[in-house]
């Protein structure tokens, strides 16, 4: 009984970061000629206060960009927006199809329909948009940031995809994500395959775990010089649930030549994959790793208390070696965060939540920011 107890507390923690908030609710669900289709989604207000530097993004999430050297930035700034709130749609057809479509309103910048998930289900097999299967929500901890923290898990973003799952393994076939700092003059990046990933995730008593691998192609074509390399990425996630009370959750992530698939690196979301060496053209890639770990506090009568820190570091010594411009770029991103949410009846969450973000490039000037975060969720 305590472990099917652990396991639920496991399940139902996950499913927090999932949202980012709060669990979804029951959705509104209604049967149609053998069709059984549900609606789902919530309303969602995002308040921020930058103490220091504007660092909201929309959704008030915060930001790395324009965080160095701002001792001397104005300070002091309120914002507020609802263009997290989503609606999603599925539907299960009397042959087992699956079917999900799901936007939100952060699109071009905030404000419109943004395409979330758009996806189709059979045997195990799926097509579609969705999340990307290089991303675990094992190891997060619950933030009210939408963005969440430097270093959890994998993309952590949606995707296009094959994807065909068996228990707990899932392979797929992706969409890929790859830059470059710097590449020749008239040299276009390419990408001529697709990434491939395996993932593994289950749970056994009280411990929930993830450990994934993703390779992909990272290239260039003048016309007349077609170089590239071949990056990968990896990551391990865990919770573990102590008692009916406290969970402790964390991952660790390791890229070269795949820093797109390290979550909050680099200028905000994701550093540069390679670089191409001035003196021979070769393209050389460029190494990082990440991490988070953190806790969660059930306090009774729909409260809870949620605390973590995450960091990412991508290292830049071979690039800078080589000649390449990088003084400017991300060395080191990281966050500490804790938090309050407060679920008065079913279906409404509301919380506040302090963050403290650093960013250190590699030319050593640095910078950081406090601030505060209000957010009130009505889910249906």
């Amino acid at each position: 009984m305590q472990s099917n107890k652990l396991r639920m507390a496991i399940r139902s923690t996950a499913a927090v970061a999932i949202l980012g908030v709060a669990a979804q609710a029951q959705a509104v669900s209604f049967e149609t000629g053998g069709y059984q289709t549900d609606i789902y989604g919530y309303a969602r207000l995002n308040a921020s206060y930058d103490i220091d530097s504007n660092q909201a993004l929309s959704t008030r999430s915060g930001s790395y960009s324009g965080l160095v050297n701002n001792d001397d930035a104005p300070d002091g700034h309120f914002g507020a927006d609802a263009f997290q709130s989503r609606i999603g749609v599925k539907t299960v057809s009397p042959e087992g199809v699956k079917i999900n479509v799901e936007g939100d309103f952060r699109g071009s910048g905030g404000g419109s329909l943004r395409l979330r998930h758009a996806y189709g289900e059979y045997n195990g097999v799926l097509m579609g948009q969705t999340w990307s299967n290089f991303t675990s929500f094992v190891g997060n901890t619950s933030t009210l940031d939408f963005d969440s923290l430097p270093g959890v898990a994998g993309y952590q973003s949606r995707t296009t995809q094959a994807r065909y799952t068996t228990g707990p393994l899932s392979l797929s076939l992706e969409d890929p994500q790859s830059s470059f700092v710097t590449a020749p003059a008239n040299a276009a990046q390419k990408d001529s395959l697709p990434a491939l990933t395996a993932r593994l995730q289950d749970s056994a008593g009280g411990l929930s775990y993830s450990a994934a691998v993703l390779a992909h192609q990272v290239g260039y074509d003048t016309g007349t010089e077609d170089e590239s390399a071949m990056g990968f990425a990896t990551f391990v996630a865990a919770k573990m649930a102590l008692s009916d009370m406290i969970t402790v959750q964390g991952s660790l992530s390791y890229t070269n030549g795949a820093n797109s698939y390290l979550y909050r690196s680099g200028e905000n979301f994701g550093a540069a994959s390679a670089y191409v060496d001035p003196a021979s053209g070769d393209v050389e890639t460029i190494s990082g790793y990440g991490g988070t770990v953190g806790a969660g506090f059930n306090l009774g009568g729909g409260r809870s208390i949620n605390v973590g820190y995450g960091i990412v570091e991508v290292d830049w010594d071979d690039a800078e070696d080589d000649g390449v411009a990088v003084a400017g770029q991300s060395e080191s991103n990281s966050a500490v965060m804790a938090n309050y949410q407060w679920t008065p009846v079913n279906n409404v969450m509301m919380g506040v939540e302090y963050a403290f973000l650093k960013r250190e490039n590699v030319s050593g000037d640095d910078g950081d920011a406090s601030r505060i975060l209000f957010a009130a969720q009505y889910n249906f």
